[in-house]
C-alpha cells in the first residue's frame, strides 16, 4: 500500500467513512462520522498519512520503525505521521490505519456508534 490511490480504497472500504478536503485541495481528511482517523497532504513526497494512535504503542512504534514519526502539526501524543513508501509491511500500514480507525470509533458517542451499526 505504498500508493495514495491503494491508501484511498482501503479507507473507503470501512464502514461509516467519508472523504473530505476541508482545509486546501491537497489535504485529504478521512473521516468515520464526521471524527477524523487519516489524514494525508497529496503533494507530500514520500507518500505519509497522519493516523490516530494509543498513546503508548505510538512510542513502542516510533522506537522500532524509523518510518513513524510524531504526528506532523498534530497532538503528537496520540497522532504518527508513517511513510508508506519506506519499508513497513502492506500488512503493518494496514494495521496502522485500522487501529486509527478503531480508537476513533470506539470514541463516538452512543448515538453514533448506534448509526454507524445501522449502517
Amino acid at each position: 500500500m505504498n500508493n495514495v490511490e491503494a491508501f484511498r480504497d482501503y479507507c473507503l472500504s470501512k464502514k461509516g467513512v467519508t472523504e473530505e478536503f476541508p482545509f486546501d485541495e491537497t489535504t485529504m481528511v478521512f473521516k468515520v462520522m464526521g471524527k477524523i482517523f487519516a489524514i494525508t497532504g497529496l503533494e507530500r513526497i514520500p507518500f505519509s498519512v497522519n493516523l490516530k494512535c494509543d498513546p503508548d504503542k505510538a512510542l513502542e512504534l516510533r522506537e522500532y520503525h524509523s518510518e513513524i514519526i510524531p504526528g506532523y502539526h498534530m497532538n503528537k501524543k496520540h497522532w504518527n505521521t508513517v511513510d508508506f513508501t519506506g519499508s513497513l509491511s502492506p500488512q503493518l500500514l494496514c494495521e496502522l490505519i485500522d487501529h486509527s480507525y478503531t480508537l476513533v470509533v470506539n470514541s463516538l458517542t452512543k448515538k453514533l456508534k448506534n448509526e454507524l451499526e445501522a449502517l
